[in-house]
């Protein structure tokens, strides 16, 4: 009996997904090890308090913000 590759394990669970309703969706999100995430979260972070708006911002989505369940 020969064995099944890892890339016919994946396309089986894929099909098995795709059959139950799901689609596959991939993401590029930020690598937080990379040596430069430190800093341009900062950089973002004084951009963003700069803005006239940005208290504002912050004050609705504490407002709206459910962290029930979440909390020790």
């Amino acid at each position: 009996m020969k064995r099944e590759t890892g890339r016919q394990s994946v396309e089986r669970y894929r099909g098995r997904m795709r059959a139950a309703g799901f689609r596959l969706v991939q993401l590029w999100v930020p690598d937080t090890r990379a040596p430069r995430f430190p800093s341009e979260c900062r950089r973002q972070s004084r951009l963003a308090s700069r803005q006239a708006h940005e208290s504002e911002v912050l004050d609705e989505i504490e407002a709206l913000h459910d962290d029930e369940g979440w909390t020790a």
